[in-house]
């Protein structure tokens, strides 16, 4: 299983057993759909390669025991619950009629629990999840009340993808865990693509693709906007990466609303929104990051913060992690 090692789209903390789990993008096509157990030790306020290791690959199960068979599932997101359980979301796979989901699972893999998807998230030719724009993110609130997800670009029906100066209005759904149900949905306005391609017709995206709860109302957003051929990020390979700060306690529940195109967003108050930090003034080359994780504190008591890069299984980029320090 080491061979295909890569797409971590995903990552959550085990304090217990001080390791981490990091979901695969995988859609059961290099091998069947799966999550990693990794060791990740700082040494004061720094990561090296030598501190990351491998400890295990677990493959996830259906309600018959068996593995997902290729192109059934596209695993994103993964949090881990005070019970030892895993929540994990895929994004589906819209062009095939392949709704997204989210599911509990055991350590072992074994299925638990679903939660219900509501009809307008189901993928039709002129409805639900674009294709490979589903439910990129998941995150636990500290209460443990809510678990929330959101889609990384709007629903067919919402509005556009996000483009070169255009935005999309992603929508943020959030689950009452004890009820199993939907407790709202909220309008999240993605950044638009920063940069244009080169050339001018080449591929650009733009996403909401993490979220991290800070409590029931509040959490950090993980944006990444890709622009091939651009010039001038650091590393010049195209990648932007940005985190935001949101608060959904004045937006609008949109969830009884199907769609929101035409003038349906004219009385919608989105999810407040501040940016944090625009990674590129880092100053290093970005990988394609998806996943976000508070970890273990770090030698001068503040917690740390991890990011995590899904490789593409070598489609020209790597895996990355970056250790950041956070005052609690």
């Amino acid at each position: 299983m080491e061979s295909y090692w890569g797409g971590l789209s995903g990552l959550t903390y085990d304090a217990q057993r001080d390791r981490f789990y990091s979901i695969s993008d995988d859609r059961s096509q290099n091998a069947p759909a799966r999550f990693y157990q990794l060791q990740i030790q700082p040494r004061g306020d720094r990561l090296t390669n030598a501190q990351v290791r491998f400890l295990h690959s677990q493959v996830l199960a259906q309600d018959d025991q068996t593995p997902f068979a290729p192109n059934t599932v596209d695993p994103e997101g993964i949090v881990l619950t005070p019970s030892n359980t895993l929540w994990i979301s895929s994004e589906g796979i819209a062009p095939d009629g392949i709704l997204p989901f989210v599911r509990e699972f055991s350590l072992p893999g074994q299925p638990l629990a679903s939660l219900p998807i509501p009809q307008h998230y189901w993928p039709q030719p002129d409805w639900g999840v674009g294709d490979n724009l589903g439910f990129e993110s998941l995150t636990l609130t500290p209460s443990g009340q809510f678990l929330v997800t959101a889609v990384e670009n709007a629903l067919i029906q919402d509005g556009p993808k996000a483009a070169v100066g255009q935005s999309s209005p992603a929508r943020l759904l959030v689950f009452d865990l004890a009820r199993q149900r939907v407790a709202g949905e909220y309008v999240y306005h993605t950044d638009p693509v920063v940069v244009p391609p080169n050339p001018a017709n080449g591929f650009s995206a733009a996403g909401l693709v993490e979220l991290l709860a800070l409590d029931d109302d509040r959490f950090l957003a993980l944006e990444r906007m890709f622009a091939q051929g651009s010039r001038g990020m650091p590393g010049n390979n195209g990648m932007t990466v940005r985190l935001y700060e949101i608060d959904r306690r004045a937006a609008t529940d949109v969830q009884v609303i199907d769609s929101l195109a035409g003038s349906a967003l004219d009385n919608v108050i989105p999810v407040e929104k501040q940016l944090v930090l625009d990674l590129t003034t880092l100053g290093i080359p970005l990988s394609n990051l998806e996943g976000m994780a508070l970890g273990p504190k770090l030698g001068d008591g503040r917690r740390s913060l991890l990011l995590i890069s899904d490789d593409n299984f070598g489609g020209g980029e790597f895996t990355q992690i970056l250790l950041f320090a956070i005052n609690e």
